[in-house]
C-alpha cells in the first residue's frame, strides 16, 4: 500500500525490451535505500525493485501493465514519480492507494492561476461514479483532492510544492496520465451492484 505522497522524481536512464516483459534502469536520490523485492510505485504503478546498484535500480514490467499505464509509453530520460511503500506505523498523509492503475486519462487542459495550477482530465462515464467533490484521486502517484467535477471531466489543483517536487510539472494538455480512484468508492460501488444483481 502506498500514501500517494511522492518521496522524489527518479529519472528513465534505460529501458530494456525483454520479450514479454521490459527492464526499467531508474537513478533517483533514494534509489540506494531500495532493496530487492520491495515494492515501489512509479507514477502510481506498484512495481517489484529487481536490483539495486549505483544510485540506481532496476524493475521489471510485464506487456500486460504496459499496455494498462502510461509505463508502455515512457522513454529514456523521461521523469517518474517514485514512492516507498506505507508500513503500519506511517503517517498517512494522503490516502490509501493501492498501486493498481484503474485507467489511464487524458489531461486536457492546464491553468496558470499565479501561484498554483489547476489541471482538468477527462472522464468516461464509466469512472463517473468514483469522484466527488474534495474526494481523493491517485494520478501518476500523486494524492491530491478533486477541486471541480464537470458533466465529462473533472480537475484537481496543485500547489507550489507539489508542482516542483513531481512530475506534474513536465505535464502538458494532451498527455496521458495514470489514475487510481478511491478505494473505499471503488467498494461502495462494487457492493451497490451486487445488491442490484440480487434484487
Amino acid at each position: 500500500m502506498f500514501s500517494g505522497i511522492v518521496k522524489c522524481v527518479g529519472k528513465i536512464e534505460s529501458i530494456v525490451d525483454k520479450g514479454s516483459t521490459k527492464l526499467f534502469t531508474i537513478s533517483s536520490p533514494i534509489s540506494e535505500s531500495f532493496r530487492v523485492d520491495q515494492s515501489i510505485a512509479h507514477d502510481g504503478v506498484c512495481l517489484t525493485v529487481v536490483h539495486v546498484e549505483n544510485g540506481s535500480h532496476k524493475v521489471e514490467v510485464v506487456d500486460e501493465t504496459l499496455s494498462k499505464s502510461t509505463l508502455g509509453m515512457l522513454k529514456e530520460g523521461q521523469s517518474i514519480n517514485l514512492e516507498k511503500s506505507i508500513a503500519p506505523h506511517t503517517l498517512l498523509d494522503g490516502h490509501l492507494v493501492q498501486g493498481h492503475v484503474d485507467t489511464t486519462l487524458i489531461c486536457q487542459s492546464v491553468e496558470d492561476l499565479d501561484g498554483s495550477w489547476k489541471f482538468h482530465f477527462n472522464l468516461p462515464d464509466a469512472f463517473a461514479g468514483l469522484v466527488i467533490p474534495q474526494g481523493s484521486v491517485c494520478i501518476n502517484g500523486v494524492s491530491l483532492t478533486i477541486s471541480d467535477i464537470f458533466k465529462d471531466s473533472f480537475a484537481v489543483a496543485i500547489i507550489p510544492y507539489t508542482f516542483e517536487n513531481t512530475n506534474f510539472k513536465q505535464l502538458w494538455a494532451g498527455d496521458t496520465v495514470n489514475v487510481e480512484f478511491d478505494l473505499i468508492g471503488k467498494y461502495i460501488i462494487r457492493q451497490m451492484e451486487l445488491r442490484n444483481l440480487t434484487e
